[in-house]
């Protein structure tokens, strides 16, 4: 079984952005707020049936694939649903400041929402303007009522000005674990790898198209304010949160890009082809690779597949271990750690 060839699947969102993603998949963008692209996602948008999901070069869902042939996809019993993959891959092109937003962890989830999954996510930098940077975590301790009452009063300088602010530049990975808030600025492009949810809380709706009822997964914030943390993110543990690994160039090995925390909900790889034909291999299992850079092969005992520059598709665990040749760079994004052992609730047989 080879890897499947997936087409652009960009998201219509609330906020503005997208050009650097049409770029990258060789598309031209219908509006001016089509900021994100789902990568290999078998979950669909908060809300919607279908929003999100990606879709073959043939016309199916890949959803679908996967449900019907489980163990060639995963390749191990478990999981949410026998559509679940255990992670999703976005491509994130934002040309305005997302708002200040928080997402719920695991625990939350599986008491309010009826999902296994929250949502920690991480970002890996792949272009940024000069001086832009990502805010994540709170520099002090954060009184729950005041930021309820800031929360209501929409005072964005109040929050920022108390969240840390972090530069980023290519090749930075940060960790954003559930529970954090969070926001980025406008002029960043990220690859995001997360749990496979579509869970925000905005504390800000008023810089983007959304509204306050839109704003607390339908819950109401007395309900979900307990998901956001409000205790300070020191400067050791938000360092910890960091990883400049990718901040240099890949070679022919695989290559983790994220910090050690992130290995248990993902794990995200880089790797430059080898023309001379002993590249390392990463073992068997489901995988999203992003084809950032020129053209070479995915190469396995099932087979060869030819990928370039824009290219997405979607590896199965019965592809094999395999290995990148040529003059191709690569990302490629996979489960956590264990999983879906490591996944409490859902049992998929």
């Amino acid at each position: 079984m080879k890897p499947v060839l997936l087409p652009p699947n960009p998201v219509q969102h609330f906020y503005l952005g997208g050009d650097r993603i049409a770029a990258l998949r060789g598309i031209v963008p219908e509006t001016d707020r089509q900021p994100e692209e789902w990568l290999g996602s078998t979950v669909s948008r908060f809300g919607s049936d279908e929003i999100g999901l990606a879709v073959t070069d043939e016309g199916a869902f890949l959803r679908d694939l996967v449900s019907a042939d489980r163990a060639a996809w995963v390749g191990a019993r478990g999981g949410r649903d026998a559509a679940d993959l255990g992670i999703l891959v976005k491509l994130l092109d934002a040309r305005q400041r997302l708002p200040v937003h928080v997402h719920p962890d695991r625990a939350f989830a599986g008491a309010h929402l009826d999902c296994p999954y929250g949502k920690t996510e991480a970002w890996f930098v792949l272009e940024t303007e000069d001086d832009c940077a990502v805010h994540v975590g709170w520099n002090q301790d954060v009184d729950r009522d005041e930021l309820d009452r800031r929360r209501d009063a929409q005072d964005s300088e109040w929050m920022l000005s108390r969240m840390n602010r972090v530069v980023v530049r290519p090749g930075m990975g940060v960790l954003v674990p559930a529970g954090t808030v969070h926001a980025i600025d406008g002029g960043i492009f990220v690859a995001e790898v997360q749990e496979p949810t579509d869970f925000s809380i905005l504390l800000e709706w008023s810089i983007t198209t959304s509204t306050r009822e839109e704003s607390h997964l339908d819950l109401g914030f007395d309900a979900v304010m307990p998901a956001v943390s409000t205790a300070k993110l020191d400067a050791a543990a938000l360092d910890a949160l960091i990883s400049t690994a990718g901040t240099t160039a890949p070679g022919p090995a695989f290559r983790s890009l994220m910090p050690a925390a992130a290995d248990a909900y993902f794990r995200l790889f880089d790797a430059a082809g080898d023309t001379a034909g002993d590249a390392a291999s990463l073992d068997a299992g489901f995988a999203v690779v992003l084809v950032r850079e020129g053209s070479g092969a995915l190469v396995s005992d099932a087979g060869t597949v030819e990928v370039e520059r824009g290219q997405v598709y979607a590896v199965p665990h019965a592809f094999g271990a395999w290995r990148l040749t040529g003059a191709a760079e690569i990302l490629v994004a996979a489960p956590g750690a264990g999983w879906p052992a490591t996944l409490r609730g859902g049992d998929v047989r």
